[in-house]
């Protein structure tokens, strides 16, 4: 077809083919088209959010709700607190989702007129044009964003923006299994060595307790516990996709969404909604990568992901808002050392405890962690953003927070030594040496930054070599005297990147 015959064929378009062609048109001689959406039907039967509309290039997406902890309401701390009624205590939010190649253009229309919108994290520099009750913006590049209209923080619209998909999986394929579009039930699904779990786009996938089910331990409280949802263990295992997997069906406490015990584990794309405790525990594992994962956790103890006596793993591209912490490196009694860490460009909302974490349950050693290009976008919790919190009788060294923007946080950074709820029976005082804060903007008030040591015996302290470098507090580089530190922390060091004007603590 020449161009002419082109255009005389586009003009008889409707409208909304038309869209899609100037796209094409656009990219004509070039030998391809730049530009890629691709957009997923909901499935009959999901619950969808009645309170935004979301195009992209013209083509409707799919807004769909999940629970979210009360902040910011009576019932804040409820769902930890009452953990037997925490299913009870939720607010809603909502998120979408696409996959895109170039560039291309997102509407979000709301009911009422739109005064101001705010677009987080601000470092993804994402501006929005007002149009009465819809905005715009541009997106040029996958991203996981977060969408404030009219001050409205709670319950914001969350808009995952992914890469296209390559070499999706086939469903006919023997080491596969294939979860299509549409609405999937399962209890318990054991995956074993060099097999791929495909949730597609548009597929839900239901976690529920069968009445049948094998594998449930009575805990003496009424409750049981049954094994994981998903149980990836062995080599060379990959779960994968754009689709969601919910466990809102399993009552608190129930059973993990996803557990990963292995080595060469890949986690991609993929949407975690509600599950009723620890979203995605790694233990004992070697090589695991976690890449643009999203979860949404609003129960008790519904942590986010949690590296337990694990090695060389990588998360990164990931979205998590949680009740308890978002990320979180643990390594339990007896079970091995945590080494190679490596945590990057992930986007946080911490509703609880910490968005950035070592601790607690740590009776062996960790070592090698790099907490890196983060963004918290929002933390109303009760604890600390970043936080080393060592309750048990191992050491944590060699820990990095680097290059961190925190966008509002009352606690701001914590390492800590002692004992606690969380102790190990016959487990002493753990130690902490090497801990480096580095590159860091935070805002907030009052953001604390507290050191606290125990005696570990023989006149030695439990914490020492702790570096807070080019840290700018509400636009202020930090000084020594907003650090409070005991007199069991050794070798504070406060300052700029070229070591000038430090102040040390011995």
């Amino acid at each position: 077809m020449n161009k002419l015959s082109f255009l005389v064929q586009f003009l008889r378009q409707p409208v909304l083919t038309v869209m899609l062609l100037l796209a094409t048109l656009s990219a004509f001689g070039h030998g391809k088209a730049k530009n890629k959406i691709v957009v997923y039907p909901a499935p009959a039967g999901e619950l969808l959010d009645q309170r935004y509309k979301v195009s992209v290039n013209g083509h409707k997406v799919a807004v769909y709700t999940t629970k979210i902890a009360a902040n910011g309401t009576p019932d804040q701390f409820k769902g930890i607190s009452d953990i037997k009624n925490s299913y009870k205590y939720f607010d809603t939010a909502a998120f979408a989702y696409f996959d895109m190649q170039g560039r291309a253009t997102v509407t979000v229309t709301v009911p009422a007129d739109i005064k101001d919108v705010k677009i987080l994290p601000t470092s993804a520099g994402v501006k929005a044009t007002i149009h009465g009750h819809f905005i715009t913006f541009p997106v040029s590049s996958p991203k996981n964003l977060t969408i404030e209209i009219n001050g409205e923080w709670l319950r914001s619209l969350h808009l995952f923006v992914n890469p296209i998909e390559t070499n999706a999986p086939k469903p006919n394929d023997p080491n596969v299994i294939y979860f299509g579009p549409g609405i999937h039930s399962i209890s318990h699904l054991e995956v074993g060595d060099n097999k791929t779990i495909y949730i597609a786009g548009g597929a839900v996938v239901r976690a529920v307790i069968d009445s049948a089910e094998r594998y449930s331990v009575n805990r003496g409280d009424g409750q049981r516990n049954y094994s994981p949802t998903l149980s990836l263990r062995g080599r060379n295992i990959t779960i994968r996709g754009r689709g969601i997997i919910d466990a809102s069906a399993c009552p608190t406490h129930a059973r993990n969404l996803l557990f990963i015990r292995g080595k060469n584990i890949n986690v991609e794309g993929i949407i975690l909604r509600d599950a009723s405790t620890w979203n995605v525990p790694i233990r004992q594992s070697d090589s695991v990568r976690v890449d643009n994962i999203k979860i949404f956790g609003y129960r008790a103890n519904s942590d986010g992901i949690d590296i337990c006596n694990s090695r060389e793993v990588t998360v990164e591209n990931c979205f998590l808002r949680t009740m308890d912490d978002l990320i979180v490196v643990k390594a339990d009694h007896g079970q091995g050392d945590a080494k190679g860490i490596f945590v990057n460009n992930c986007i946080l909302w911490n509703q609880l405890a910490h968005a950035l974490s070592i601790g607690a349950e740590v009776s062996d050693n960790v070592d090698d962690v790099l907490f890196s290009n983060c963004d918290v976008i929002h933390d109303k919790g009760r604890e600390w953003s970043l936080r080393i919190y060592q309750c048990d009788g191992g050491t944590i060294s060699n820990v990095r927070f680097e290059n961190i923007r925190i966008e509002e946080a009352h606690r701001f950074a914590s390492v800590w030594v002692g004992h606690a709820v969380w102790t190990r029976p016959g487990d002493g005082y753990g130690k902490v040496d090497g801990i480096l804060f580095k590159n860091i903007e935070a805002a907030g008030s009052p953001l604390t930054v507290d050191l606290v040591g125990v005696d570990a015996g023989n006149g030695m302290r439990s914490i020492s070599n702790i570096s807070f470098i080019n840290i700018m507090m509400n636009g202020q580089l930090m000084t020594r005297s907003q650090v409070k530190a005991n007199d069991f922390v050794g070798k504070v060091t406060v300052g700029s990147i070229g070591l000038q004007n430090l102040n040390y603590k011995e």
